[in-house]
């Protein structure tokens, strides 16, 4: 069943409160980003699922030939997968908003999603994404709010790219913020700040 796609870190929601989809690093796991959504939305429910590609033993939610180089066959197969589980999760919560925050490899993973089925999501966080292809023209963008977060001397996520997605998302009508810090590829404090005041606002 797509609701059991894969091993995953899950929790309720309490009251009103909405249901938060998390995406690891590479090398990260299920149990990367639950500890800050619950201190940034207490009440919230969350779906933490681990990538189900190993790269030498680092768990990712892709495959990719190459330091930003993708298997554009397997992200469109895994995006559609991924999909499918998100879905799942969310008719289990009907009404409910539903926010994603990825990093790196897991931002990559929940942007290709969004570019296929922005109606699963309220909130968006991409910390550090990299997107190296241009995504299809998605009008249901404009439904979708979306935080965008990189470094401006990040050598993964190199900045120009960074700010060609935010361009992509703001002309299909997305609500597109940015947050750049100073560093590289490691998330700042000011970064987390920023996170928590975007999806706390709603």
């Amino acid at each position: 069943m797509a609701i059991d796609s894969y091993i995953h870190h899950s929790q309720a929601p309490q009251g009103a409160a909405p249901l938060v989809f998390t995406f690891h690093g590479t090398g990260g796991d299920e149990n990367q980003f639950p500890g800050l959504v619950n201190r940034i939305l207490p009440e919230a429910g969350i779906v933490s699922p681990r990538g189900d590609v190993s790269e030498y033993g680092a768990a990712r939610f892709f495959k990719r030939t190459g330091e930003g180089v993708y298997d554009m066959a397997d992200l469109a197969r895994r995006t559609v997968q991924m999909a499918a589980f998100v879905r799942a999760h969310k008719e289990k919560h009907p009404g409910r908003p539903i926010y994603g925050l990825g990093y790196s490899n897991g931002a990559n993973i929940l942007a290709s999603v969004l570019f296929e089925a922005p109606e699963l999501f309220d909130r968006v966080v991409l910390m550090h994404p990299l997107i190296p292809f241009d995504p299809p023209a998605q009008p249901g963008l404009s439904d979708v709010a979306v935080l965008v977060t990189a470094g401006q001397r990040d050598p993964i996520c190199p900045l120009p790219l960074t700010e060609r997605l935010a361009g992509y998302l703001g002309a299909q009508g997305a609500s597109v913020q940015t947050f750049l810090h100073s560093g590289g590829h490691e998330i700042s404090q000011a970064e987390i700040d920023a996170v928590a005041g975007f999806l706390q606002k709603a």
